[in-house]
């Protein structure tokens, strides 16, 4: 058995944890006194710790070597999209019934729901073009365009920030991991060149 094999299983029930826990709380009624406060909340925990943790690929291949970590970076990307989507259906859905003008009114006295709906607009074109044929028609433009997924998760760490009230705890930590990750790139860019090159190889 290959090392993909086994570690591929792994990834998906990694990342459909989320999605599985909700599920089995909502059989159970453990959803608590409000459930779509509890579903927007984890969807939105899965979609940013996805973000991150597919960012976090690039440095740490780079660093430890392990070039195989990159095949995993699409399937973690699509997954933060689907949970980000989640995300935002629960909001339309459950939450406004699809209410326009509850929405406006909602928008406008709550704006961090705006920062995370430019989070998942800028996420959907790097979903759409996730698929091998749109890298190859793509060619380099796809690289510039999929740079956008840094500008993506500083909203979503916004949003998650500005959207909680007393405790700020939870967010400022995604906050951190996300400064780090960009000083990592900061890092891999200005490295000494013979550094750069044998970390690529």
């Amino acid at each position: 058995m290959t090392r993909n094999q086994i570690l591929k299983p792994l990834v998906w029930l990694v990342c459909l944890y989320w999605l599985l826990r909700l599920v089995q709380q909502g059989l159970t009624g453990h959803l608590g006194a409000n459930p779509v406060e509890r579903i927007t909340h984890r969807t939105g925990q899965a979609a940013l710790v996805l973000l991150l943790v597919g960012l976090a690929i690039t440095p740490l291949r780079r660093w430890t070597r392990m070039l195989w970590l990159v095949q995993y970076r699409r399937l973690i990307g699509l997954f933060a999209f689907f949970y980000a989507s989640l995300h935002l259906l629960t909001y339309l859905v459950l939450d406004q019934s699809f209410d326009l003008f509850r929405m406006a009114h909602d928008v406008a006295k709550r704006p961090f729901i705006l920062i995370g709906t430019l989070a998942w607009l800028i996420l959907l074109p790097l979903a759409l073009t996730s698929t091998q044929a749109a890298i190859r028609r793509l060619g380099k433009r796809w690289t510039t365009l999929h740079r956008f997924v840094y500008l993506a998760a500083a909203f979503g760490c916004w949003h998650f920030f500005w959207s909680v009230k007393k405790d700020k705890d939870e967010p400022l930590q995604y906050v951190a991991v996300l400064v780090v990750l960009l000083a990592s790139r900061l890092v891999l860019k200005y490295w000494p060149p013979q550094t750069r090159t044998q970390a690529a190889d």
